[in-house]
């Protein structure tokens, strides 16, 4: 892979908990914080920060990893009401999430290793997530005595539904991901040395496509929400480029033939 524009956060290398990539229109977003990217708040900032700085210079998916062995092994859970207060500051924990799961390209969760806890959550927060064949997950905070708190039961609720949410985030077990993909909450389980390319391969054809739609309004807030909206991002769409690129595309020489270019 050649980056074509790199981001660091202005910190060197060795420091920055996240860095990106701009593969073409893919931004690959890569968490390195030793030893297993655990979470504090300066560490969500600046996830958020790079899908932010990606997308404006013009990345039209993101692929979300991590340059570890582990995904994401959950909180810094010495830090908790020192440097990590995100969980219990209203204003922080909505930027939190619209940062992540507002942002107008699609996102997807590249598993590896451990996804445990905060991990997890991360990774729900991304439009689809793949996971290697090696990884295990799972919401493991009663351990502590904790329950998720990013947001963790209402996403695992959307996606394989109450009942399973509740065995998941009340029982601690970790999983393996083809559990979870039977569940619902993984999209697709690949041998671990597969996961780099077809994570990419997926986040390349999602920036190839159009990046606007209603699924995420439909989960967070309901259908009838999702409906109110409709009309609006379809006057909105109907007005873009991309819309008569793919008509004429359609048109002239068949479905699926379009290059779409974000405007």
């Amino acid at each position: 892979m050649t980056p074509t524009a790199v981001q660091d956060s202005r910190t060197p290398a060795a420091e920055a908990p996240v860095q990106w990539t701009l593969d073409g229109a893919v931004a690959v977003v890569t968490m390195t914080k030793p030893p297993h990217n655990l979470l504090d708040d300066a560490m969500l900032e600046a996830l958020v920060a790079a899908y932010r700085a990606a997308v404006e210079a013009g990345a039209r998916a993101i692929l979300l990893r991590s340059a570890l062995r582990h995904f994401c092994a959950g909180a810094e859970v010495e830090t908790f009401g020192v440097t990590t207060v995100i969980h219990t500051d209203p204003g922080k924990f909505a930027a939190l999430l619209e940062g992540l799961e507002s942002i107008p390209v699609p996102t997807i969760a590249a598993l590896t290793g451990g996804v445990l806890g905060g991990g997890l959550e991360i990774a729900l927060t991304c439009d689809m997530i793949l996971a290697a064949d090696s990884a295990f997950v799972g919401q493991v905070e009663v351990a502590v005595g904790l329950h998720p708190m990013l947001g963790g039961t209402q996403r695992l609720v959307q996606r394989a539904g109450v009942a399973r949410a509740k065995e998941i985030a009340m029982l601690g077990r970790r999983h393996s991901p083809q559990a979870f993909e039977r569940w619902g909450v993984i999209n697709l389980v690949v041998p671990e040395e597969e996961l780099g390319a077809v994570s990419l391969t997926w986040a390349r054809q999602l920036a190839a496509g159009p990046t606007r739609m209603l699924a995420n309004e439909s989960a967070r807030a309901g259908i009838a929400a999702a409906d109110r909206r409709q009309v609006e991002i379809n006057e909105m769409i109907w007005a873009t480029e991309d819309r008569k690129r793919g008509i004429e595309a359609f048109l002239k020489t068949g479905p699926g033939t379009a290059v779409y270019e974000g405007n």
